[in-house]
C-alpha cells in the first residue's frame, strides 16, 4: 500500500522516526542499520517502506535499501518470526552479515541477535536457505569453499565478521586455507 516515503526528518527516536511528507508525519519504524545512516533533523529523506496491518495496529517499516526490505520481508514470512523480530534481526546485523550465516548455516551468529533463541536460529537458518541469494546479500557468495573455512577461522581467532568478510576480498581468488589465513592476517594487522 505504501511502498515509498520521501520527506523532511522531524524526528528521531530509536527504533522510529517521523517523516514530514507535505504536512502529514508518518511515524516509521527502522532497523538501527537505517538509523544510524540518518541524516540530521530537517534533511530530507527518503526510506522504502513495509506497512503492516493487525487487528490491533497499523505500523509503517522504514529501510534505507531494497535488500534490506527484502530481507525484511522474507523473514516474516517465518512462522513464528514477526516484524519486531525481523526488524531486531537487521537491527543486530546486516543483510550481508545474515545472507553469509544463511549460506554458512551459522546459528551461534543469529543467537547473538536479541529475541532469538536457538530453535528460532535454526528455523530461520532453514527457511531462508536459497532465498537470500547473491542480488540481496552480496558477499553471502564469496563465502564458499576454502574461503568459508578461512572467514571461520578469523571469526574464531576473535575478528568480527565484517572485518573477516573483507579480508577475505583482498584474498587471490585460488588461495589455499593456510596461505589464506596467513595473507588475511597480514591484511588485518595493517
Amino acid at each position: 500500500m505504501i511502498g515509498k516515503l520521501t520527506g523532511t526528518l522531524s524526528d528521531k527516536n530509536p527504533p522510529q522516526v517521523l517523516v514530514d511528507c507535505h504536512g502529514v508525519g508518518y511515524e516509521v519504524h527502522v532497523p538501527m542499520s537505517t538509523f544510524y545512516n540518518l541524516p540530521e533533523l530537517g534533511a530530507q529523506i527518503s526510506l522504502l517502506t513495509h506497512f503492516v496491518v493487525r487487528e490491533d495496529a497499523q505500523i509503517l517499516f522504514g529501510f534505507a535499501s531494497a535488500p534490506e526490505r527484502e530481507a525484511f520481508r522474507q523473514l516474516i514470512r517465518i512462522s513464528g518470526v514477526g516484524p519486531r523480530t525481523a526488524l531486531s534481526v537487521l537491527s543486530g546485523m546486516s543483510v550481508d552479515e545474515l545472507a553469509q550465516a544463511v549460506t554458512l548455516q551459522e546459528a551461534g551468529r543469529l543467537v547473538k541477535v536479541p529475541g532469538i533463541g536457538k530453535k528460532t536460529a535454526e528455523r530461520l537458518l532453514l527457511e531462508l536457505k536459497g532465498k537470500l541469494g547473491p542480488d540481496i546479500g552480496a558477499s553471502a557468495s564469496v563465502a564458499h569453499g576454502t574461503q568459508a573455512d578461512i572467514l571461520q577461522a578469523l571469526v574464531a581467532l576473535g575478528y568480527s565478521d565484517k572485518e573477516a568478510a573483507l579480508s577475505l576480498k583482498a584474498l587471490p581468488p585460488e588461495v589455499g586455507v593456510s596461505d589464506g589465513i596467513k595473507l588475511a592476517l597480514r591484511a588485518l594487522a595493517r
